[in-house]
């Protein structure tokens, strides 16, 4: 049976199809997103076949797209690892203890939007950024009092920023090697619209941090807390900050983010069991499936539980039947077929941009991961930018304003359920207050309607 060519209209049908599995699954089957997924891969298989597909061939597709998404799989099950580890270290209580003590909850936005930006620079890593300082920041503002749906937007912006614009990142050098781009010359290109996206985010989260409302108790409870945590944790910061300033001093160096967490677990374990007294069968088991402590705070104790490599079982599976559905509609053409020839039909460098953004975020929810979208949108309109004369920094920069921006605000792409497992906050609670992935597309398309930072020539 020869391969049938997919047509625009039959592609469409295999999308609208998609969505509508998805989004029955999710209001029906109370979120059950694991059916809803498998539900749509079957949708779009069934497709393929008619077009001739063998489902051996589908089988390759499928493992193809896992494969080129094995890196995140690796970075995701070391971060389990090393949010256990940082619990049982007492990284995180101490971290904790001294940040409710020094940070109000008027200044809680900006500052923690602030440090988690430096924090995934340095890095490199947004999901670091988000296992670590954001599982701190959910604890003590779950203290203060303070709404967390926020403070998940808040670290999810800081850590997107940070990890937009760090040398280091892996979707920031994807986006440099897909386009043909000079590193540093996407970095400076990004930067014409995410900084002053993150000067008015900073200035929002300053004006919001006013207005948020905290318990009248929180002072109190906030003694509560740390007084729970000196019961339970030695809480000397010159020996439990040891695996987090390892990681960072790595990360900083350019060594792989899978070594420099490795380390930083090694560390965090050394630490549990020279200095917090735990024996090494606690240790692994922790490393496994940690569970709450006994402190005699509720959500404190569930904190301090998280992490573990069992305990990412659930959103790990739900990336892996994500990308598997994703290769199959990449590697049958219905992408392509969805948006070949689209974009040459475009005039206005602002609609460019647009649709360059908009097929960024369409594409990422339907191969649920960022990588394969980051290549695929590289390859869809590398030839109609070189056409128009435009560099090829304002395409890799709009790629990941339309990707890398976009996916951890999907609960099914593999950000959007990992954002959603670390922080205990679904992506539908906290999508609209990461306010700079939201905002930074339109700062950007905006910015090429008016002629600014859109470069024709190479960035000097």
């Amino acid at each position: 049976m020869s391969i049938k060519t997919v047509h625009f209209s039959h592609a469409l049908l295999v999308f609208l199809g998609l969505f509508t599995l998805i989004a029955a699954g999710m209001i029906f089957l109370n979120q059950l997103l694991h059916i809803a997924l498998f539900a749509g891969l079957i949708w779009v298989a069934v497709h393929a076949r008619l077009l001739g597909f063998q489902y051996i061939t589908m089988r390759e597709m499928m493992n193809l797209a896992i494969s080129r998404a094995l890196p995140a799989i690796y970075i995701f099950l070391l971060i389990g690892l090393l949010i256990a580890a940082l619990m049982k270290s007492g990284t995180v209580a101490t971290l904790i203890f001294y940040g409710l003590d020094w940070l109000s909850p008027t200044l809680f936005l900006p500052i923690g939007f602030i440090l988690c930006a430096l924090m995934s620079m340095v890095t490199g890593t947004s999901w670091g950024t988000v296992g670590t300082l954001g599982v701190v920041f959910m604890g003590m503002a779950e203290g203060l009092g303070l709404p967390l749906y926020w403070i998940a937007g808040m670290v999810i912006s800081g850590a997107t920023f940070g990890d937009k614009m760090s040398p280091i990142s892996d979707t920031t050098n994807l986006a440099a090697m897909s386009t043909e781009t000079d590193l540093y010359d996407h970095m400076k290109s990004m930067f014409m619209t995410t900084g002053p996206t993150f000067v008015l985010v900073l200035i929002i989260f300053v004006l919001v941090g006013w207005r948020l409302p905290v318990h009248e108790d929180s002072l109190q409870q906030v003694e509560i807390i740390r007084t729970a945590l000196v019961g339970e944790f030695n809480l000397s910061p010159w020996i439990t900050l040891w695996p987090l300033l390892v990681m960072v001093v790595l990360s900083y160096r350019r060594f792989e983010a899978e070594i420099s967490m490795t380390a930083a677990v090694a560390v965090a374990v050394i630490v549990a069991v020279l200095f917090q007294d735990h024996n090494l069968p606690n240790i692994a088991q922790a490393l496994w499936a940690n569970t709450a402590t006994d402190t005699g705070i509720g959500y404190l104790d569930k904190l301090l539980g998280r992490g573990g490599l069992y305990n990412m079982a659930w959103t790990l599976l739900l990336a892996i039947i994500a990308i598997a559905l994703g290769g199959i509609l990449q590697g049958a053409g219905f992408v392509n077929a969805l948006f070949d020839g689209f974009a040459k039909r475009i005039q206005r460098t602002g609609s460019l941009v647009a649709a360059t953004i908009g097929t960024g975020l369409v594409t990422v929810a339907a191969l649920g991961e960022a990588y394969i979208a980051i290549i695929l949108n590289s390859q869809l309109y590398k030839d109609t930018y070189q056409e128009k004369g435009l560099n090829s920094s304002l395409l890799s920069r709009s790629v990941e304003e339309g990707v890398t921006l976009m996916t951890g605000l999907i609960p099914w792409t593999t950000a959007g359920a990992f954002y959603a497992a670390t922080l205990g906050v679904s992506v539908i609670d906290y999508a609209p207050y990461v306010l700079l992935n939201l905002l930074n597309p339109i700062v950007a398309i905006v910015f090429a309607y008016l002629g600014i930072a859109v470069f024709k020539h190479r960035i000097s």
